[in-house]
């Protein structure tokens, strides 16, 4: 593994757990100044509106199970392309359902540093699952469990 790939491996770590944890400022360090979020309804998001939603997009009880499996990472010159997916349970009147999506987020190197410049992210059938043997994290009820 080549230090780039570490580097945005760690990245990529940080950005589930901003996530989890509902962290804004922790996020928004990671995040370039031109970023932009496609979301998996097709609606593009700037910079402000994806933090706004950041601020409350995890509730540990609706979202009780949260894992990300499947991590591929790809450099090319200053350009680092994160994808994974993330299978995690909704909680909904009651009820428990399991859902899948694949992300590809896209990082720049500018001097030295790593930011995301955008993120895309699209549901994902049963049968496009990544393998269960490549679970990177899991989190229950928003606590992360050792390591995978």
């Amino acid at each position: 593994m080549t230090p780039a790939h570490e580097e945005l491996r760690v990245l990529n770590a940080r950005f589930i757990h901003n996530f989890v944890t509902n962290d804004v400022a922790a996020h928004d360090a990671l995040l370039h100044p031109d970023f932009r979020t496609i979301q998996s309804n097709g609606s593009v998001l700037d910079r402000a509106a994806y933090l706004h939603q950041w601020a409350t997009g995890f509730d540990p009880d609706v979202i009780p199970y949260w894992e990300t499996r499947g991590e591929l990472i790809t450099v090319v010159g200053d350009v680092g392309l994160v994808r994974a997916t993330n299978v995690f349970d909704v909680v909904h009147d009651g009820r428990t359902t399991r859902r899948a999506s694949l992300y590809t987020d896209t990082y720049l190197r500018d001097a030295g540093r790593w930011r995301c410049l955008q993120a895309q992210i699209t549901a994902v059938a049963a049968e496009h699952l990544a393998p269960a043997d490549t679970v990177v994290s899991v989190y229950v009820r928003g606590e992360r469990l050792a390591a995978a």
